[in-house]
């Protein structure tokens, strides 16, 4: 573009500053979706940097009843980044069971400029358009944990969900027939996880795969909104009612359902409690298990999947595209690369060898005042 000598002071600086603007322009419009190389920092209207050793990268959580989320993975995301990227920066947010909520979070994390989006979704429907607003800006996105149905994934890290219901299911029935409780004799109540979460139609599937040829009844189920436990107690407190005497084991989803189930259950002075099962190796879960309350958990190394996920980011950043170890299709049939770890049933039996032996826990947070005894009866030291 040649200029005028004629031209006026004011009329350079115009162009000097238009010509900075397409330089910025320049640098955010070569953030692929992980195809090609970048120097910005994302898409969006936030600060950029010359190349990945700065990048902003997003972590979007579903919600704060499920304890794993803020105890477990976002520090191990968070350690992880630092170890691999010392002047990356984390954006980090959490729905609080809101699929609005967490669109708005995904939103400002673009006009900040993120290179990448790592996102447990609320909603797996919902999540569709966070990942299709952050494709427009060129800013790939991981599905944690929980797959979001859209073909336009970057990747998806999880564990086996249907394999997870089936070590539930099997734990259960396994022990209602070491008990000697014959199908005839009562059923199985099943409370399931959130409708909104596609991970809990997994486990659902994979339960009723063990559970609909064992012979046992599934007297009712319940898909638990939000994960609530205070919603599956209420939920568990009327089928007492109705099935007065009938429960004999009951299927919880995860951990909070469980500990929900367990509260109505003594409540209504049920006793001895049928055996429960859970899901995420949570405190109180390990707690209620040397304590008798609930029979099983199910561990899921949470540091591996939340590292995982961390190397992914950074190796987005920097343009790359790793290929997962497998493929898995979302509920529309899109194929998406995938990491799927593998989960692991946790009785009292097994408590020292998993969690505490993979460091997850201490000895000392598990063997409180209260569990010193149990802890001391399991061996876990």
């Amino acid at each position: 573009m040649k200029i005028s000598t004629t031209r006026k002071t004011s009329v350079a600086r115009t162009v000097a500053t238009t010509a900075a603007l397409l330089l910025t322009v320049g640098a955010l419009a070569a953030c692929s979706n992980g195809a090609e190389k970048t120097g910005g920092s994302g898409g969006g209207s936030g600060s950029s940097s010359p190349d990945a050793s700065a990048a902003q990268i997003g972590l979007l959580l579903p919600d704060s009843v499920t304890a794993r989320y803020e105890s477990a993975d976002k520090p191990y995301f968070e350690a992880k980044i630092k170890e691999l990227c010392p002047d990356c920066k984390v954006l980090y947010a959490n729905a609080d069971g809101d699929a609005s909520k967490q669109q708005q979070q995904a939103e400002s994390m673009l006009t900040q400029g993120v290179k990448v989006l790592v996102l447990d979704p609320f909603d797996g429907k919902a999540a569709a358009a966070i990942v299709g607003e952050a494709k427009a800006q060129k800013v790939p996105v991981i599905a944690y944990d929980r797959l979001i149905n859209s073909g336009d994934l970057a990747y998806y890290i999880s564990f086996d969900n249907e394999k997870v219901g089936e070590l539930q299911a099997t734990a259960l029935v396994d022990k209602l027939k070491s008990d000697g409780v014959k199908p005839g004799d009562g059923g199985i109540l099943m409370v399931n996880g959130s409708p909104t979460d596609n991970n809990a139609s997994q486990f659902k599937a994979g339960a009723h795969k063990v559970i609909d040829s064992s012979g046992y009844k599934v007297l009712a189920e319940y898909d638990t909104p939000g994960w609530e436990p205070s919603k599956a107690q209420d939920w568990v407190a009327g089928q007492i009612t109705q099935f007065d005497g009938k429960i004999k084991g009951v299927y919880a989803a995860n951990d909070g359902t469980a500990g929900g189930a367990i509260a109505s259950l003594k409540a209504a002075g049920v006793s001895p409690l049928p055996p429960v099962t859970g899901q995420d190796a949570e405190l109180a879960g390990i707690q209620r298990i040397l304590a008798g309350d609930q029979y099983m958990t199910v561990y899921k190394a949470l540091k591996p999947e939340a590292e995982k996920a961390a190397e992914l980011a950074i190796s987005l950043t920097k343009g790359e595209s790793p290929k997962g170890e497998t493929t898995v299709k979302t509920a529309d049939g899109a194929e998406v690369q995938s990491v799927l770890l593998t989960p692991v049933a946790v009785t009292v039996d097994t408590i020292e060898s998993t969690v505490v032996k993979d460091g997850f826990y201490k000895a000392s947070e598990i063997c409180t005042a209260n569990y010193a005894a149990a802890c001391a009866k399991a061996g876990i030291k």
